[in-house]
């Protein structure tokens, strides 16, 4: 199976390094010049939790040729009908796109794809990218897992090799209920990563502090809340099920939620949110595809989302320089 990593950045280039250390094949295409030729010269350098160089395949999409069997997308989302309608064309006849993008990206490529040529992929691990061809590791080793499905009925003949390459980094469920598990992946996403990007911090120092890890609590509970109403099952994450662990409604069981989250997220305590990295590097976040997904989906079954919505708000301001990310901006929650 020919497969390509597209849009390698951090979480990208970790784990193509991981595939092809272990024996796997596939070929990492980035837009970032001075990335590509670093990792083509001197290998990845992962580092962090782990630490290892890794000889690995890589190129820009202008040296793209031939078709593939599997592409794993791992772009932003602004631009992905335009991104999805050119990767088509390098696409085998039967050949399954795998997205592993935040937010709900599935309906849209199916729509150009097919729903039997999509896969949905989420990670449980987190990355940054420190300097071209080097990239930290921010989740511990035994974090190390995938969440696999399909939003078809039928699943893509590539289904199992794909599962089978993931599987050389880490364990891969394999998730009947998909839309479930982006949703738990989503309300991680918009709880710790919207704070991170709001704060300008870590998951672990948006989570410590009492009146920040307040208004993660609060977003955990909106994610939940409109799950409940849209009638979707929030899978577990690792094992743990998060609806029975942080959920509440009186307040003996929101007090053990507060208490919990910062050991839920201790693992992951040194993530920084890609949204974070974006606005550092000056660039527009996928804040939309995230927090917004959440109050969109609210707004569609009637439930409110009013931290979600500060969140977007906020982030569009730190995008348009009106305001930085910094712990100044928990007075907008009051």
């Amino acid at each position: 199976m020919r497969t390509a990593i597209y849009g390698a950045g951090s979480l990208g280039t970790i784990l193509g390094a991981y595939i092809t250390r272990a024996g796997g094949q596939i070929e990492l295409i980035n837009r970032n010049k001075a990335h590509v030729e670093a990792l083509s010269t001197k290998g990845a350098k992962v580092v962090g939790t782990v630490d290892f160089e890794q000889k690995v395949t890589a190129y820009t999409p202008d040296m793209m040729s031939g078709e593939y069997d599997a592409i794993f997308l791992m772009t932003k989302q602004q631009n992905n009908k335009e991104v999805v309608e050119m990767l088509k064309g390098y696409l085998a006849e039967d050949g399954v796109l795998v997205t592993f993008q935040n937010g709900l990206p599935e309906v849209l490529i199916a729509d150009i794809l097919g729903e039997d040529r999509v896969l949905g992929c989420t990670v449980a691990w987190g990355a940054t990218m420190l300097s071209p061809g080097v990239c930290e590791l921010t989740s511990e080793p035994d974090a190390l897992s995938f969440s696999l499905g399909s939003i078809s009925p039928k699943r893509n003949r590539h289904f199992d090799q794909v599962k089978k390459l993931l599987e050389l980094m880490g364990t891969v469920d394999v998730e009947e209920n998909f839309i479930g598990t982006r949703w738990s992946k989503l309300l991680i996403n918009a709880s710790f990563s919207g704070m991170s990007a709001v704060l300008g911090c870590t998951f672990g120092e948006a989570a410590a502090p009492k009146e920040s890890r307040r208004i993660v609590q609060a977003l955990i509970k909106e994610c939940i809340d409109v799950c409940a109403a849209g009638g979707i099952r929030i899978e577990p994450v690792q094992g743990k099920d998060i609806v029975k662990l942080l959920d509440y409604k009186g307040s003996l069981k929101k007090a053990i939620s507060f208490f919990i989250i910062p050991i839920a997220i201790r693992k992951h305590a040194k993530l920084k949110a890609s949204m974070l990295q974006d606005i550092e590097k000056g660039k527009l976040t996928e804040v939309d595809a995230i927090n917004g997904s959440v109050s969109d989906y609210g707004r569609k079954v009637g439930c409110p989302t009013p931290m979600n919505d500060k969140v977007v708000e906020i982030i569009h301001k730190i995008e348009k320089g009106e305001l930085k990310p910094e712990s100044d901006n928990l007075k907008y929650f009051k």
